[in-house]
């Protein structure tokens, strides 16, 4: 991995790239093996002047429209950006990627604030734990709570609880 400039990230996309170059070097060196990298607050007023989107990204939510749609490609992007470089690390006869499971959630479908439906993305295989490749819908399912999700994920690495926040059941096929 090349050295960074020795100054500091002038735009909002630098600063987001150097952050997801520190969280692959923390995988990559083993110094973690858990992260969490927020790209955004959903209710801040950060504006994306680069992407053409002007407004403060509360507005944006609210408005859904293309620039909206634009910003959320951008945070799709960085995380795509992610799951490619820990692909590139090999850990024996998997990758970091293969080992890893790494997901992108938001606290909104849209900026409507209706937490009923929110997008959730795991990618990697968990140490082949986590089988890929599937779309899993759970909207008409009557355990669809994200903690029943953070249950089913723990599971995956040998950590078992027998409640995670407001849930004691772990969420189906994960």
């Amino acid at each position: 991995m090349a050295r960074p400039a020795d100054d500091i990230p002038q735009t909002l996309a630098d600063h987001m790239r150097l952050m997801c170059d520190i969280l692959v070097l923390a995988f990559q060196t083993d110094t973690t093996r858990v992260g969490s990298l927020k790209l955004n607050n959903d209710h801040s007023y950060i504006r994306f002047p680069e992407l053409d989107a002007d407004a403060g990204h509360h507005t944006l939510s609210h408005d859904n429209n293309d620039a909206w749609l634009r910003v959320n490609r951008f945070f799709l992007e960085q995380f795509g950006y992610i799951a490619r470089k820990l692909d590139a690390i090999q850990e024996g006869e998997r990758t970091a990627l293969d080992n890893s499971m790494f997901m992108y959630c938001s606290s909104m479908m849209n900026g409507f604030h209706d937490a009923t439906q929110l997008p959730v993305i795991l990618l990697g295989g968990a140490g082949g734990q986590l089988q890929a490749g599937r779309v899993l819908d759970y909207q008409k399912k009557p355990n669809r709570k994200m903690c029943s999700l953070y249950l089913a994920m723990l599971d995956k690495y040998g950590i078992h609880s027998d409640r995670f926040g407001d849930s004691t059941q772990r969420l189906a096929k994960i």
